[in-house]
């Protein structure tokens, strides 16, 4: 499971999740991809007359994030 942002292409500044099809060799042969929804909404923006939602979503992405 790949998430990216394309920086070229017609998908190109779009959040897309790409999946490889592999054979039973394990070789690629194709993917699956989608355009991701969640990643294109900016979630300052939209709550950002709720600040207490805003610092909810920054603790969890803090908790999420491991420090070598």
């Amino acid at each position: 499971l790949i998430r990216k942002i394309p920086t070229s292409g017609k998908y190109t500044g779009i959040p897309v999740v790409v999946v490889p099809i592999r054979n039973k060799d394990g070789y690629g042969i194709a993917a699956l991809g989608v355009v991701d929804m969640v990643g294109t909404v900016d979630l300052g923006f939209v709550f950002g007359d709720y600040p207490e939602v805003v610092k909810q979503v920054q603790e969890c992405v803090r908790s999420r994030v491991a420090v070598p």
